[in-house]
C-alpha cells in the first residue's frame, strides 16, 4: 500500500516536471529496511540500552528482561550436568562385574563352579552394562538441559538484527514486554545502504538494467552521490505509464538521510 502511494506521488511529479532535464528525475531515499523490535517472550524489561537517533551495531545488546528465575534454573542444570558421581559408580561397577565374569569363566572351565553360577555372573555383567548405559544417558540429558536453560535465558537478551539507528523507543524500565506484534519495543532503521525509488516513464523501458549507475543529489546534504541499480519492476502500471526502479546508495558515513526527497540522472 505504502509502495502504491509512493509510486503514484512520484509518477504525477514526473509528469508535472515537464520543465525539467529529459534526464533527470525526481526520486525519493529510503531506509533499506525498516524492523520493529519485540520481545520473544513475555517479562519485565529491566534496561534498554539505546535511546532514539543512536547507532547501533548487528549483535548489539538492546534490551534486558528480568531473568532472575532463569538464570538460578541454569546454574541447577549446570550442577546436574557437573555430578558426574552415578556415571563414576557405574563404571565402577561394570569394572567388577567383569573381572568376576573372567573369574567365573575360568573356575567354569575347570569344573569348580557350575553352569548357573557362571551365567549369574554374566547376567551381572549385562545388568551392570545396562546401568552404565543409563547413568550416561541421565549425563547426557543433564548436558542437553544445560543447553535448554542458556537458550532460555539468551531470550530474556533481545539483540540487534542489523547495524542501523534507532528510530523510536516505546517502551522504558519497568514496563511489560509482550511476545504480541502489536507492540514493539524499539523501531530501528537500516540506512547503510539506503534505497533510492525512482518511477520512469514507459518509453525508458528496456534501457535502464540491473548494475546502471545514476548520480543522485539529495535535498540534503547539497552533495551529489553515485547508486546503482538493483532492481527493475518488471510490470508497468498501465494507469500512470511508468515503471519503478530501486537504486541502491552506499551510506557508510551516515551524511544522507532517509526519507530525503533527491533527483536523480542516469550515466552512461
Amino acid at each position: 500500500m505504502q509502495r502504491t502511494l509512493l509510486r503514484t506521488v512520484l509518477a504525477v511529479a514526473l509528469a508535472a516536471a515537464g520543465h525539467a532535464a529529459a534526464n533527470e528525475f525526481d526520486c525519493i531515499i529510503e531506509a533499506r529496511q525498516i524492523v520493529d523490535i519485540r520481545s520473544p517472550v513475555e517479562g519485565l524489561i529491566e534496561r534498554v540500552a539505546v535511546e532514539r537517533g543512536e547507532g547501533v551495531k548487528k549483535g548489539q545488546v538492546l534490551v534486558t528482561l528480568e531473568s532472575g528465575p532463569e538464570r538460578a534454573a541454569l546454574a541447577v542444570a549446570k550442577q546436574r550436568a557437573g555430578a558426574v558421581g552415578a556415571v563414576k559408580s557405574a563404571e565402577a561397577k561394570l569394572d567388577l562385574a567383569v573381572k568376576k565374569e573372567k573369574r567365573a569363566e575360568e573356575l567354569a572351565r575347570q569344573s569348580f563352579i557350575s553352569s548357573n553360577a557362571l551365567e549369574e555372573a554374566r547376567t551381572e555383567r549385562s545388568l551392570a552394562e545396562s546401568e552404565l548405559k543409563v547413568a550416561r544417558e541421565n549425563q547426557r540429558l543433564a548436558e542437553l538441559e544445560v543447553h535448554r536453560a542458556a537458550e532460555v535465558l539468551n531470550m530474556r537478551t533481545i539483540r540487534s538484527p542489523v547495524d542501523g539507528v534507532v528510530v523510536d523507543r516505546y517502551l522504558k524500565s519497568g514496563e511489560i514486554a509482550t511476545a504480541s506484534v502489536k507492540d514493539p519495543i524499539l523501531k530501528l532503521a537500516e540506512i547503510n545502504p539506503l534505497n533510492v525509488e525512482v518511477v520512469l516513464p514507459a518509453s525508458l523501458y528496456g534501457s535502464i538494467q540491473q548494475g546502471d549507475r545514476a548520480e543522485v543529489a539529495p535535498e540534503t546534504p547539497p552533495q551529489k552521490f553515485v547508486a546503482r541499480v538493483k532492481v527493475v519492476d518488471r510490470v508497468i502500471n498501465a494507469a500512470s505509464g511508468t515503471f519503478g526502479v530501486r537504486l541502491e546508495l552506499p551510506n557508510d558515513k551516515q551524511l544522507v538521510p532517509a526519507g530525503a526527497k533527491c533527483r536523480l540522472r542516469f550515466l552512461k
